[in-house]
This record gives structure tokens, sequence and C-alpha cells, in this order.
């Protein structure tokens, strides 16, 4: 199985480690439920910033993505979720650092709320090999 990046000058260039668009050819797929940045071992939300928690929402998707049987380069889209907008910048420096080649997809939204009042919620398209 494989993804194909799609790069058009006819849409907008990406602003941020993302693709405009990612096709595959084949149908094995997981979808992820949106991972907020709950700490697996205490139950608890990781306590700090908005980079704190990006970072365990992202591992969380890592981890349940390899339990599925793939990983983070297999990703096609993801969505994230943010209580405030004016974290995008600070969110976009550690997400780039999970997807460092050929980013998948991607739509960022301010949301007025997340569960357990969570800064930030990540969901994310997989494919499986």
């Amino acid at each position: 199985m494989s993804k194909r990046i799609i790069k058009t000058d006819k849409a907008p260039a990406a602003v941020g480690p993302y693709s405009q668009g990612v096709v595959i050819d084949a149908a094995k797929i997981v979808f992820t439920a949106g991972q907020i940045p709950l700490d697996p071992n205490t139950g608890k939300m990781a306590e700090g910033d908005i980079e704190v928690q990006t970072k365990q929402a992202l591992e969380n998707l890592k981890s349940v993505l390899e339990a599925a049987g793939t990983d983070m380069s297999h990703v096609v889209k993801t969505t994230v979720f943010l209580k405030d907008m004016n974290d995008f910048t600070k969110m976009n420096e550690v997400y780039k650092k999970y997807f460092t080649e050929n980013p998948p997809a991607r739509s960022a939204v301010e949301v007025s709320r997340l569960p357990k009042g969570a800064m930030v919620e990540i969901e994310c398209i997989a494919y499986i090999t």
C-alpha cells in the first residue's frame, strides 16, 4: 500500500507541516478517536502549556496507531482541535516533529471547549500496511 502526496499550485500552498491532500489506493484504514493530553499511566491531564499538551496528545495518537498495527508515517489526515487559535504556532512547532516528511493533510479549528479542559485534541486517519 502507498500514499501519494498531492501538491498543486492550483490550490493554496500549505502554510505549515501538512500536505494539501493524500491519496491512498487500498482499504486497510484506521480512523482514530480524538486524543487529548491525558497521561495513560495516571489518567490525569498532562500539566503544562500547549507544547506539553500537544506532545502528550500526539504520543497518545502514536500509541493508538501502534496498537492498530501502523504508525505515524502512515497517517494521511489529521484534525487538530484547539481551545485557543492563538496557540496554533506553538502547537505547530511540536506537531512538525512527528511528521517530518510528507506530512498528512490537516485541518485545525478553534473550539469553545474540549474534554476535561484540554487545550488540544488530535484525531487522524491512517492506513495499515
